[in-house]
């Protein structure tokens, strides 16, 4: 989740029209180019370095983070910001390819893990808090906000706000052209990739000190909160029957979708000078908001924080932003970043990895209920199974294997290489993923018996 808008004031101006608002909307989310920017943001739980079940004082984290606020503190010229839960976000400046981009944010990742060393913290690079309640520690008006307007619907949306960490790569949205290097092509890719995504890093098998049964807790967490904000846009993913070209009818428009997409989600935030809260009225979507209703009509200000508060697994912000990679132990999420630069970046590889998820989303997976979406069962089952699935794992096994071949082609330095390769002997050829690690290391621990039957009512009802 973004959380550079948490103290955004509200910015008068005219009110938008539906036209007006469609063309902002349209000119914001794909700003096509030539592509080759690269960008990484690492969200982290921040945890006491004595005990990591203890909850942290902010005003710990906050005097640390104070210290990295001097010029040149983060010698990578990366921003760093604080999430509702108290996690701190490494977002790293654009860099012009892979290298560049793992260096810088390596080199401001050591600061910032040297500034919070020293008031006795660490960072912990995991998907869920396996151990402590989700506990929000901001009360900037946007997540006061946005607490609420989640609660409507369950435990989960405090869970994601206050308990949850990602590794979020950001690429190029490519050009306006057919092919590989176009934009279509790569939202395309980029979807129907997640799931195989979601599966290879799994990282959140527990929380609250217990196996949830899924490998990726935090994509659980997303799945269940307001559907008009966290699923992708319309023609996104795969269609579940063969036969178009590249599996996307050809009349497919990601911008119209992701237009449509964002006016019909509902405010979750009304921005007003001097209010504690933020709050929206119950249903209200920003289209609603257009035609008239509300207190007050909005802005094209209004319309970019709303932007700001969607959610979907591939986010479009002019570049376009993956949001359902678990965060990573130490120094992993190097391999996430390097495996979605390769396949997106090297046209060979690209088409190959298209190939292997369409075979995963086409006639090959089972048939879900009646009145269930097929899209969404792949994806849980990701999170469920991880590469445990016969199907996923196959479709990881070869989205890798082009990866570690295009970073060889396109010279990635030898340390990224050799992170990526040690990874996919690790997991990827053995069918495993982070959380596996995780589960083995509580079963030696007598915390995740044998004959524990996981399930969804592990989770239900949990704060």
């Amino acid at each position: 989740m973004t959380s550079g808008h948490g103290n955004a004031a509200y910015l008068p101006g005219p009110p938008l029209t539906e036209r007006d608002a469609e063309w902002r909307a349209h000119g914001i989310c794909f700003k096509t180019g030539p592509p080759g920017r690269l960008g990484v943001e690492l969200e982290w739980l921040v945890k006491d370095g004595s005990d990591p079940a203890l909850p942290v004082d902010q005003q710990r984290v906050t005097a640390a983070l104070d210290r990295l606020d001097a010029p040149q503190a983060l010698p990578g010229g990366g921003r760093l910001t604080t999430e509702p839960g108290g996690q701190v976000e490494l977002s790293s400046a654009p860099a012009s390819g892979l290298g560049g981009c793992v260096s810088a944010a390596a080199d401001d990742l050591a600061a910032l893990r040297g500034a919070l060393r020293s008031a006795g913290l660490l960072l912990a690079g995991q998907g869920v808090d396996p151990i402590r309640p989700p506990r929000r520690v901001l009360d900037a008006p946007r997540y006061v906000a946005m607490e609420q307007f989640f609660d409507r619907g369950g435990p989960w949306g405090r869970v994601m706000m206050c308990s949850t960490a990602s590794v979020q790569v950001s690429v190029d949205a490519g050009h306006e052209g057919p092919g590989p290097a176009g934009f279509r092509w790569r939202w395309h890719l980029l979807h129907a990739i997640g799931p195989v995504l979601v599966a290879a890093f799994a990282n959140s098998p527990i929380r609250m000190g217990r196996p949830t049964g899924w490998k990726s807790t935090r994509q659980v967490a997303w799945s269940r909160l307001d559907a008009t904000r966290t699923r992708a846009p319309a023609h996104a993913e795969p269609p579940t029957a063969t036969g178009a070209s590249n599996g996307w009818p050809e009349h497919t428009d990601p911008r119209s979708a992701w237009v449509s997409y964002a006016l019909d989600a509902e405010v979750m935030c009304v921005r007003q000078p001097d209010a504690p809260c933020w709050d929206a009225p119950a249903g209200l979507t920003f289209r609603d908001w257009l035609r008239g209703a509300g207190d007050r009509r909005p802005t094209a200000d209004d319309l970019t924080y709303h932007l700001s508060t969607l959610f979907p697994p591939v986010r479009p912000q002019g570049h376009l932003e993956l949001r359902m990679i678990d965060a990573q132990p130490g120094d992993g999420w190097i391999v996430p970043t390097a495996v979605v630069s390769a396949l997106v970046e090297d046209p060979e590889a690209a088409q190959a990895a298209m190939a292997a998820a369409l075979d995963l989303w086409h006639g090959h997976w089972p048939r879900p209920g009646p009145g269930s979406d097929p899209a969404e069962s792949l994806w849980q089952r990701a999170a469920r199974l991880g590469p445990a699935d016969a199907r996923l794992a196959k479709a990881s096994r070869c989205c890798f294997e082009e990866a570690q071949a295009a970073l060889i082609r396109r010279g990635a330095p030898r340390p990224i290489r050799d992170a990526v390769n040690a990874f996919a002997e690790h997991y990827v050829q053995r069918d495993r993923c982070p959380a596996d690690d995780r589960l083995d290391e509580a079963r030696a621990a007598g915390r995740h018996p044998d004959h524990h039957h996981e399930s969804d009512m592990s989770l239900e009802g949990q704060p």
